[in-house]
C-alpha cells in the first residue's frame, strides 16, 4: 500500500515538473517572440530614420546648388524657375528633418532656417515672375542663405559619414529620450549641430525688407502688450470683466505654459448657475478667450443688430474702430468676425471673433488671438496706383459693388496693401484684391451666402 502511495506522489510530483517544464517552454517561446518582434521594429524604425536622413542630406544639397545658381541667374524667366525650384526643395528639407528622433527646440534654428529660405525664394520668385529685377539687396541676402547652407551641408555630411561608419545610431539617440541631439552629436563630430545652431543665432537676427519681414524671424506677438502679470492679478481682470456682480464662484484651472499665448485659465459660475471659462495672458493681462455655456432656443434679433452688439461691447472692452466681416449661424448663436480698421483701411490679420446670442443679444463668446497676434498701428504702404487705375485689373464681367482699402495677409507670412474690390459674375459673388503698390492681382476668394452664415473660400 505505501508502495502504491508513494508511486502516486512520484507521479504527481513528475506531471507538476512536466507542467513547470511546459510553462518554462512558453516563457522562453514568448520571450524570444517578443524580442524578434521589438528588434525587428528597432530595425525598422532605424531604417526609417535613415531614410528621412539621406532625404534631408540630398534636400538640403538642392537647397545650396539652386542658392548657388540664383545668384547668377541673368533673366527673369530663369531666376524664377530656380527660385520655384529653391522654394520646393526648402520645403521639403523642413519635412525630412521633422521626421528625425530630434527634439524640434534642439533644432530650432536650423528648422527655421530652411522655413525662411522657402518662404523668401517664394517672395522673390514672385518678383520674377512680374519681370522685377533683383535689388542689391536681394542678392546680398541670397549670398547671405548660401553661405549658411555650404555650413549646414558640410555638418549634414559630416553626420552621414559618422551614420554610415556606425559612430553612432538613431536608436541611441531614442533611448536617452530627452538627452539634447545636439549634444550627443558634439560629442562625435567638432562640426556638429551643436556648433551650427550657434552659428545661426547670427543669422537668425537678419531682417529682410518686404515679403520676408522681421516677425518671420520673431516670435513678437504685437498686440501682446504690457508686463507679465501673476495668476491673482488675472483672476482679478477676468472677474472684473465679467462683472464681480455677477459672479457667483470663480476657480483657477492652472496655467497654460505651451499654449500659443501662455494663459491663466478660470471657470466662472453665475448666479444663474450658468458655467463660462475665461484666460487671461500672463504677458500684459489680455483676455484672449472666454465661452459662456448658456442654451439659446430661440432667434429674435436680426443679424444686423447682432452685428451692432458685438460692435457695442468690443468698444466698451477698449477695442474701437472694429468693423464686422463673415460670420456664421449654429443653434441660436451667431460668432461674428471683426476686423480692426486703421484710417478707413480694414486690417484683415487683426481679427477678434464674438459670439452673440440670438435670442436676446447677450454676448457670449470672445476669441482675441488674431488681434494680440498681429494688431499694431501701422503705416499705410504706398498707393502707388489709383482705384480706377486698379479696376483695370480687374475681370471686365465684375459688377462691383463695394470698394475700399485693405491690408491681407500672404502665404508667406507677410502683409499687403490692397484695393477690395466686391462684386459679381453672374450669381457669384467674389472679392479681389489689387495691390496699391503695382497693381497685381493677389488674390481672389469666393463669397458663400448660406442660411446660417457669409464664409470665403
Amino acid at each position: 500500500m505505501n508502495k502504491l502511495q508513494d508511486w502516486k506522489e512520484r507521479l504527481k510530483k513528475g506531471h507538476m515538473l512536466s507542467v513547470i517544464g511546459v510553462l518554462l517552454i512558453v516563457v522562453i517561446a514568448l520571450g524570444i517572440i517578443l524580442y524578434t518582434k521589438q528588434r525587428e521594429y528597432r530595425q525598422a524604425s532605424e531604417n526609417s530614420y535613415n531614410m528621412a536622413f539621406y532625404e534631408l542630406v540630398d534636400y538640403v544639397e538642392n537647397v545650396e546648388t539652386y542658392l548657388a545658381k540664383s545668384l547668377i541667374s541673368s533673366t527673369s524667366e530663369h531666376g524664377a524657375e530656380t527660385l520655384t525650384n529653391l522654394w520646393r526643395e526648402a520645403n521639403l528639407a523642413q519635412s525630412y528633418l521633422a521626421r528625425l528622433p530630434i527634439e524640434s527646440q534642439e533644432l530650432e534654428n536650423t528648422e527655421k532656417f530652411l522655413n525662411q529660405v522657402s518662404d523668401y525664394s517664394y517672395s522673390l520668385s514672385r518678383k520674377n515672375i512680374y519681370n522685377e529685377n533683383l535689388t542689391e539687396e536681394d542678392l546680398k541676402n541670397l549670398k547671405d542663405l548660401h553661405s549658411y547652407s555650404v555650413e549646414l551641408e558640410n555638418t549634414l555630411n559630416q553626420l552621414s559619414e559618422d551614420l554610415n561608419t556606425g559612430r553612432f545610431s538613431w536608436g541611441e539617440l531614442t533611448k536617452k529620450g530627452t538627452v539634447a541631439f545636439a549634444q550627443q552629436v558634439d560629442n562625435i563630430s567638432k562640426e556638429s549641430f551643436s556648433n551650427l545652431e550657434e552659428n545661426f543665432h547670427q543669422y537668425a537676427g537678419l531682417i529682410y525688407d518686404g515679403a520676408f519681414s522681421e516677425h518671420l524671424t520673431g516670435q513678437e506677438k504685437k498686440g501682446l502688450t504690457g508686463e507679465d502679470i501673476e495668476e491673482e492679478q488675472a483672476k482679478q481682470i477676468a472677474e472684473n470683466f465679467v462683472g464681480k456682480d455677477k459672479i457667483k464662484e470663480i476657480s483657477n484651472l492652472g496655467f497654460s505654459e505651451n499654449a500659443t499665448i501662455p494663459v491663466y485659465d478660470f471657470s466662472i459660475t453665475s448666479h444663474e448657475n450658468t458655467t463660462s471659462n475665461i484666460s487671461i495672458s500672463k504677458k500684459g493681462g489680455h483676455i484672449v478667450y472666454i465661452n459662456i455655456n448658456r442654451e439659446v432656443n430661440s432667434e429674435m434679433i436680426s443679424q444686423e443688430e447682432a452685428d451692432s452688439k458685438g460692435k457695442e461691447f468690443l468698444a466698451s472692452k477698449g477695442f474701437k474702430d472694429m468693423k464686422e466681416t463673415y460670420y456664421l449661424k449654429q443653434e441660436g448663436i451667431v460668432t461674428i468676425n471683426y476686423a480692426a480698421t486703421q484710417e478707413g483701411v480694414v486690417m484683415y490679420p487683426d481679427l477678434i471673433k464674438v459670439k452673440v446670442a440670438l435670442d436676446n443679444g447677450e454676448i457670449l463668446g470672445m476669441e482675441t488671438t488674431g488681434y494680440l497676434n498681429n494688431h499694431t498701428q501701422r503705416e499705410i504702404g504706398n498707393i502707388n496706383i489709383s482705384k480706377e487705375e486698379a479696376k483695370k485689373s480687374l475681370n471686365k464681367d465684375l459688377q462691383i459693388e463695394s470698394e475700399g482699402l485693405a491690408v491681407i495677409p500672404t502665404e508667406w507670412k507677410s502683409e499687403i496693401l490692397c484695393y477690395e474690390f466686391k462684386g459679381k459674375v453672374e450669381d457669384r459673388e467674389f472679392l479681389v484684391y489689387i495691390n496699391s503698390e503695382n497693381g497685381r492681382e493677389e488674390d481672389i476668394l469666393i463669397i458663400t451666402n448660406t442660411p446660417n452664415g457669409t464664409l470665403t473660400m
